[in-house]
């Protein structure tokens, strides 16, 4: 069967001709995409799976146009650095509708059979089903940690990835993002992403090319069966602080000058826990906690806590995940697990400010895995030598 579909690029609307072979088997269903063009540009990144749901998918991979960019940066007084060659990108997304749940596909965007270029993945179940998921987040730097990390995801085979933030040190440096994409490329090729904005990406456009996410992309939601997971942007729109704000004023400033962005996502995240007040399985995940145990980032911790308030205890959200402090974190507060999970590759940070509400804190690098059951989810701590750290069991919600 030949199909035309349209791909969309950030220059043109392009088609190709996919070929779909279709095979059966005693309890999945499994399809074949392949694309033929008369000639693929080098694929350089990718491909990669995006935005998975019951019924749809995205794939997505990007292309190097022939000529970099040389720049070199200098003033009349003074030369900044040397040359640098820089990569010029050009993103492609292949859009999947009308699928089918719980079911396997395999992809080859080349049509020739090349490893490289093929990828497969799972469709989320429309049912109550039970599930895996991973959560990782702070892979800005050790990429040797990030990687090895990857491979013990890549053992467990979830049905999809949440990254909690920082997964790259500069989101502004396009080699960040290539050496990202080269680390997770046999995970991502399979396993869907679901991240969160962090700091170090800095609102950077190439996270918004790269990634494709429900809702708006900042702070959005998704169903798997009867669970729902919503991502929130802690971060906020990147912008400098004028030079001619006082010292003293700064923090006011800092602290209010994105106030209605946040006081706007309140009100959805708000909107978003009453639709959905029937939801089996709560998850909320974003980057900066709302409760640390390192000592110069307890104040903003507080900060943030106060601004969000009982929302996520009042509407009986099991589990926040959150990132950014470089360890592990759990604690409990009014029924919500806090978890920070931030021990995907950047340098830990030592535990010296244990709150009130800590269970436990471990220096150490890490995952979660998460088990969704019938009536409970289990989070499996894990190391980079595979080791469990600490195991959480949390009820489903009445």
């Amino acid at each position: 069967m030949l199909l035309f579909v349209k791909l969309y690029s950030l220059n043109s609307w392009k088609y190709f001709v996919y070929y779909l072979k279709i095979k059966t088997c005693p309890i999945l269903f499994f399809f074949h995409f392949i694309i033929f063009c008369q000639q693929l540009p080098e694929i350089t990144i990718g491909p990669y799976i995006q935005n998975v749901t019951s019924n749809s998918a995205v794939v997505c991979w990007a292309t190097k146009i022939n000529n970099p960019v040389v720049v070199e940066a200098f003033s009349l007084k003074k030369i900044f650095g040397a040359k640098k060659l820089l990569s010029y990108y050009e993103h492609h997304e292949m859009i999947l509708p009308n699928l089918e749940p719980n079911t396997w596909y395999t992809y080859d965007i080349s049509g020739q059979n090349n490893p490289e270029s093929m990828g497969k993945f799972l469709t989320f179940p429309d049912g109550l089903e039970p599930f895996q998921f991973a959560v990782l987040g702070d892979t800005r730097s050790r990429h040797d940690v990030h990687s090895k990390n990857v491979d013990r995801i890549i053992e467990k085979e979830p049905l999809f990835v949440l990254h909690t933030g920082d997964m790259v040190a500069n989101g502004l440096n396009i080699q960040h993002w290539e050496t990202f994409f080269d680390v997770t490329k046999d995970l991502m090729r399979s396993i869907p992403y679901f991240p969160t904005l962090g700091n170090h990406e800095k609102d950077s456009k190439y996270y918004y090319d790269f990634f494709h996410l429900p809702g708006n992309e900042r702070y959005y939601s998704f169903n798997v069966g009867d669970a729902l997971f919503i991502c929130l942007d802690l971060e906020g729109i990147q912008y400098e602080t004028p030079d001619y704000i006082k010292k003293e004023n700064r923090e006011f400033f800092w602290n209010n000058h994105e106030l209605p962005y946040f006081e706007e996502q309140k009100k959805w995240l708000d909107r978003t826990l009453t639709l959905y007040k029937d939801a089996g399985f709560i998850f909320v995940f974003f980057h900066q906690p709302l409760i640390s145990v390192k000592k110069s980032r307890v104040k903003g911790a507080k900060m943030r806590r106060k601004f969000w308030g009982d929302i996520f205890e009042r509407h009986r959200v099991q589990i926040v995940f959150s990132g950014h402090d470089h360890h592990y974190h759990h604690a409990m507060s009014g029924g919500t697990h806090y978890i920070t999970t931030a021990g995907g590759g950047a340098n830990l940070y030592d535990i010296d400010a244990i709150q009130p509400e800590t269970v436990k804190a471990i220096k150490k690098e890490h995952f979660i895995l998460a088990d969704v059951g019938e009536n409970k989810v289990i989070l499996n701590v894990i190391d980079i030598n595979g080791d469990q750290l600490d195991e959480v069991t949390v009820s489903k919600r009445n």
